[in-house]
């Protein structure tokens, strides 16, 4: 199973072209028209590797994976280089610091003390993402699509860029035991099901519009949405020391996901896979689902005996499409015909590569925190100094320090105020 992994990791290492002279460090691609990849696709394969260097202890790309994640941060150290303004949104940022979690998180090696740290880059997406610029009263609240508004898509409100302050939320709280951030991921979970995005039979719908106050729900279901939603509420069950309102959650979220995702065991895009109307990025979604629901098995073992079974079927549905193109290794997108389909990419190596590494993952150590062995420093004012995109800059605060990174008091005031929408149902 290692050696699969190695081969599919270097195959997929041969669509980045940053470390080639004359391109840019970090980045798939793109973005369209320029290459296939937009900018967030390439912190999703980083993290990959940092859950591959996990699974099989394989450090040859180690250098290769923090020199990009660094060169990526941009001036505010918070992952909002200036050059991907015009698509940035805050699922993009979140994949970002999703990865730089995920650093922290399995004792990735450290940068050098001079370089921006995982944890801190993490909490910097955090806060910018709580900051409440990015938070008004339409649909009761909840982030928007895109960070600028200038940028199409400005007026949408959906559960990705949600899901991944979720998900970022409740993986602080653990890391650090802090509270604060816990606060944040329970809001932003009743703000879904209170808007309407995540129903009853615990479905994930795309967002909706600010001018229709999301009611216009885009009734979409993508995978990495559950998967997002689910690894988030097992961190929360975790850090809840195993509370019932959150084993609820998980196991319902489970059950949700494997029947609208994995028909006969087998994942599969259902939004697009059918008449292979997928986008690039569409592409991509099975194998952070894949990892996500593995690490999901660690930190609420209770599910362990529901998702490694349907895991190891779809790794093996996986692993028999990697026959196609000239050396006879490429992976392809439809597991469920069990062989290469012809359509590859980085996406399509991605998803390989996440469900083999899901298979070695439980079998490695659970998530890291703080007091377990986690060496990545935080910042309590990571963020602080970050570009609010109305034409100036946020000056520096003054952090309370409880703990190893508790979100700074100004800050936390501040979002009292704005989310006082949590409280008032939509």
């Amino acid at each position: 199973m290692r050696a699969t992994a190695r081969q599919i990791a270097w195959d997929l290492l041969q669509y980045y072209k940053g470390n080639q002279t004359g391109q840019t460090p970090g980045i798939l691609p793109g973005p369209p028209p320029a290459g296939d990849y937009y900018w967030w696709e390439a912190g999703a394969m980083w993290g990959t590797l940092i859950d591959y260097w996990k699974a099989t202890g394989d450090a040859a790309y180690n250098d290769l994976i923090t020199d990009a994640m660094l060169w990526q941060v941009g001036p505010g150290e918070d992952y909002m280089p200036p050059n991907v303004t015009a698509s940035l949104g805050n699922d993009d940022q979140g994949f970002w610091g999703m990865s730089a979690m995920l650093a922290a998180e399995n004792g990735f090696p450290d940068p050098p003390h001079d370089k921006p740290q995982w944890l801190a880059l993490a909490q910097a997406v955090f806060h910018t993402q709580a900051n409440p610029d990015r938070h008004d009263t339409t649909c009761n609240g909840g982030l928007r699509w895109q960070i600028p508004l200038s940028n199409n898509g400005y007026n949408y409100k959906n559960s990705i860029a949600n899901g991944c302050f979720f998900n970022l939320g409740a993986r602080l709280a653990r890391y650090l035991n802090n509270q604060t951030y816990a606060d944040w991921a329970e809001k932003t979970w009743d703000w879904m099901v209170g808007v309407g995005f995540m129903d009853g039979d615990y479905n994930i719908y795309d967002g909706g519009h600010v001018e229709h106050n999301c009611t216009d729900i885009n009734r979409a279901q993508f995978s990495y949405n559950n998967g997002v939603y689910l690894l988030g509420a097992a961190y929360m069950y975790n850090y809840t020391n195993g509370s019932d309102i959150w084993q609820d959650r998980v196991s319902k979220l489970t059950e949700a996901t494997i029947k609208v995702f994995f028909p006969d065991n087998i994942a599969f895009e259902v939004a697009c896979e059918e008449h292979m109307s997928c986008t690039t990025d569409m592409l991509s979604f099975k194998g952070y689902v894949a990892r996500w629901m593995s690490v999901v098995t660690q930190i609420a073992p209770f599910t362990a005996e529901r998702i490694l079974p349907v895991l190891r079927t779809s790794a093996e549905a996986a692993i028999s499409t990697c026959t196609g193109e000239a050396n006879g290794r490429a992976c392809g997108f439809k597991w469920s015909l069990k062989a290469y389909d012809g359509s590859h990419g980085a996406g399509q190596q991605m998803n390989a590569l996440g469900a083999v590494t899901s298979l070695l993952v439980p079998g490695t150590r659970a998530p890291l925190t703080n007091t377990t062995g986690g060496t990545s420093r935080g910042n309590p004012n990571a963020g602080s100094q970050s570009n609010t995109f109305d034409g100036k800059v946020t000056p520096p605060t003054t952090a309370d320090k409880a703990g190893a990174g508790i979100i700074t008091i100004i800050l936390l005031a501040s979002a009292v105020g704005t989310f006082g929408w949590m409280s008032t149902g939509v």
